[in-house]
């Protein structure tokens, strides 16, 4: 087997083996969902990694089905990733507070050996400070009537994502354009934004972080929505995820895959180098004073 990974990239590959293995055989969704009295709903988000299959029984009636000469070692291969597939995962206890397909995101996001992400309007979730997030998430209290609570477990979970590229065993790449927008807008008041500032200069120094900003003044395309481009050393697709009103959208499809990353090669041709980040920053820091 290979490195250990978590239970949502194992869940993607094993639904990715059992589409070959339909594909192979020729076969339509509804016909073997019709044939082993699956739902096909169901069986279509096993497919992508959404769903798993709880009992080791309903997977061994389907490999059966699709390919019974299945060599033993591959069949085990299969069983291996089904147990793999349904081990919690460290982000578990925050499921609750977390918008609709956000767990799916986070279990792939832990697994991703490159990142690349375009932000326009806020500064990048993995750069935030505390004091920023919060402050974000009060600011939409009163209007999206959130909790106390959530704000409390959705900042923590933030807090912690950002071990993905603070860790010192085999840390995120990361590139990420932000738009001059999204590290001007005021949050939290002066004091906030100028460690907010600090913060990101402070990660831009990292060897395996590439922070640039696009700037007013370039005339260039730009995307109007955030998104983040996830890429994996193995076993799977690179995916994208893009943030939408509740909810977020998270695919591997080829054709939008391609497209967000013509968008971000754009801008990021566009935009200021990476030298000259810290500067752009120390300049906006001095203009809060």
């Amino acid at each position: 087997m290979a490195a250990k990974r978590g239970a949502t990239f194992r869940r993607r590959e094993l639904g990715k083996e059992l589409r070959k293995l339909r594909e192979k055989k020729g076969l339509t969704l509804q016909e073997v969902a019709r044939e082993l009295k699956f739902s096909h709903t169901k069986l279509a988000r096993v497919e992508i990694g959404e769903n798993d299959l709880p009992r080791v029984g309903d997977l061994e009636a389907l490999i059966d089905f699709l390919d019974p000469g299945l060599p033993k070692g591959d069949l085990e291969t299969l069983l291996q990733l089904h147990r793999e597939s349904l081990s919690k995962e460290p982000w578990t206890p925050y499921k609750a507070f977390m918008p609709s397909k956000m767990p799916t995101y986070r279990g792939l996001e832990q697994d991703a050996t490159v990142m690349r992400a375009f932000q326009p309007n806020f500064v990048f979730g993995l750069f935030q400070t505390e004091a920023y997030a919060r402050a974000l998430y009060q600011t939409a209290k009163p209007v999206e009537e959130t909790t106390s609570e959530y704000i409390d477990q959705n900042v923590r979970l933030r807090l912690e994502r950002k071990e993905l590229i603070t860790r010192s065993d085999d840390p995120l790449e990361l590139r990420v354009i932000m738009d001059e927008t999204a590290v001007r807008r005021m949050v939290g008041g002066p004091e906030v934004m100028r460690e907010q500032y600090d913060e990101i200069v402070k990660l831009g120094s990292l060897d395996h972080v590439t922070i640039q900003i696009l700037p007013h003044d370039v005339v260039t395309y730009r995307s109007e929505s955030n998104f983040i481009l996830l890429d994996f050393s193995e076993a799977l697709d690179p995916v994208v995820q893009v943030d939408m009103p509740s909810t977020i959208s998270v695919t591997d499809e080829r054709q939008e895959v391609q497209r967000n990353i013509r968008r971000f090669d754009a801008m990021r041709d566009s935009a200021l180098p990476p030298t000259r980040t810290a500067g752009f920053l120390q300049q906006l820091a001095r203009e809060w004073k």
